[in-house]
């Protein structure tokens, strides 16, 4: 007998369907500034299909359309790239860069909305979340792109790279507001090591290598794996064109950070840097749930507190500390601070490692060390908690939080709306059915695209 992969059960059981609802049910009273669209991407491979990793399931992306206060349409579509049908990602002529699960992010940017995959290129979507196809930038982007890219709230530029286990290791690219490709470098001194996310300050590009590696000998289809002869270490540049020249390589205690919460330069011009980590346990943990084998955590994360690094460039130092023993994970804040200092961040609880504790969204006040948490209840699980500026905020808290949940005793999920200050609701939108727990998304205001009259 065979015990079902975690990433194909409860929370994670994939949706079967692509529906469309409109005029959904909606408790509470929605701001009338939601005029947009929640999308939020995840792993949901088809019927029948059991992926060796949790990764390579095929994406799925999730939208909700809000407008002036109502819950105007829900719909769910698979991002139809060749993998979706079953095409391989190495070929004879080597990898096959469309040949993308598609399932970690969903943005905007320039007009377009892309499903991003880190070992692929983008793929873009209409509004109502069709397929348009790959997104090479105009035959600029030669090679993958990573899920977390950066869009600078200043310049409106979309910073990125692209990682390989392979040389060139590490390719940063900037993409103008307008979507063009206006610069691309090599970045010398990196490694195969995993480089799933990373930060930009109003300064700096800043990169983290830690102890996951490329793995030849890794079977489950994602050739990664710890290694305690990878050094953790963190690469500092300066953005702008010359930069990539003059990266400085920091070491750092052990470890492996997947998303980094926010990064900024302090008042002394140090790098302040934060992020969800685990140690050589927690991952082990952790990679046994992806790939559904024996000695894993109960939950897709396990001993993932979050750290901080501050980096004195002057002195060549490295400061590091866990500043909070809670778990969690997707950390999120008020976008407009991306890159600055700021005072609050978000992220999702989840039980520890053998399963005590609950789910909840949590606030943190950075200035007064203060942490408060929404807990959802028995056996309802949030999503990714996207932070929404109020239409006339007057503090870096003044907005709203949307995050998806997954509520396994009623088989049914919600868009729940919550005050970011206070974490108190304020609205409940009830979706036409489950939906399965995912990675990342966005929100898109009706002003970011040009066609909002769907």
């Amino acid at each position: 007998m065979t015990t079902a992969k975690p990433y194909l059960t409860g929370h994670f059981t994939p949706v079967a369907e692509e529906v469309t609802a409109t005029g959904l049910t909606v408790e509470g009273t929605l701001p009338p500034e939601l005029t947009g669209r929640l999308l939020r991407n995840g792993h949901n491979p088809k019927p029948g299909i059991t992926p060796t990793h949790w990764f390579k399931g095929s994406g799925m992306v999730h939208g909700i359309r809000l407008r002036e206060g109502r819950a105007e349409w829900y719909r769910n579509r698979w991002v139809h790239t060749p993998a979706l049908d079953g095409a391989p990602y190495m070929t004879e002529h080597g990898p096959d860069l469309t040949a993308s699960a598609a399932g970690t992010h969903v943005i905007e940017h320039a007009g377009r909305l892309l499903a991003l995959c880190e070992a692929n290129l983008p793929f873009e979507l209409t509004p109502e979340l069709e397929t348009v196809g790959a997104h090479d930038f105009g035959g600029k982007l030669r090679g993958a792109m990573t899920a977390h890219p950066k869009e600078d709230p200043v310049t409106g530029e979309l910073h990125f790279f692209g990682s390989s286990p392979f040389p060139p290791f590490l390719t940063y690219y900037v993409s103008d507001a307008k979507g063009e490709i206006i610069h691309s470098a090599e970045v010398p001194g990196a490694t195969a090591a995993l480089k799933h996310d990373f930060a930009v300050t109003r300064r700096h590009v800043v990169f983290v290598e830690g102890n996951v590696t490329f793995d030849h000998a890794e079977s489950s289809g994602i050739p990664y794996s710890w290694s305690d002869r990878q050094p953790a270490r963190i690469g500092v540049m300066a953005r702008g064109g010359d930069g990539a020249r003059h990266v400085r390589w920091f070491s750092i205690e052990p470890g492996n950070m997947l998303h980094v919460s926010n990064a900024y330069e302090d008042g002394r011009g140090r790098i302040v840097l934060e992020g969800p980590t685990v140690d050589r346990e927690g991952f082990r943990l952790s990679w046994n749930w992806w790939v559904g084998a024996p000695g894993r955590g109960s939950e897709p994360v396990s001993r993932s507190y979050t750290r901080r690094w501050v980096l004195d460039m002057a002195a060549g130092t490295v400061d590091e500390q866990i500043i909070d023993d809670l778990p969690v994970e997707f950390p999120t804040l008020n976008e407009d601070y991306l890159g600055a200092e700021n005072r609050y961040q978000y992220a999702i609880s989840f039980p520890d490692e053998k399963g005590f504790g609950g789910y909840g969204v949590v606030k943190y006040d950075r200035t007064t060390g203060a942490r408060r948490i929404h807990q959802m209840g028995d056996a309802r699980m949030p999503g990714e908690a996207v932070f929404v500026p109020a239409a006339r905020a007057t503090s870096e808290d003044d907005g709203y939080l949307l995050t998806v949940v997954s509520d396994l005793k009623q088989d049914a999920s919600q868009l729940l709306v919550l005050d970011a200050s206070g974490l108190d609701r304020i609205a409940t939108v009830h979706l036409p059915h489950r939906v399965s727990a995912g990675l990342h998304g966005s929100w898109i205001p009706d002003s970011a695209l040009e066609d909002t009259t769907a």
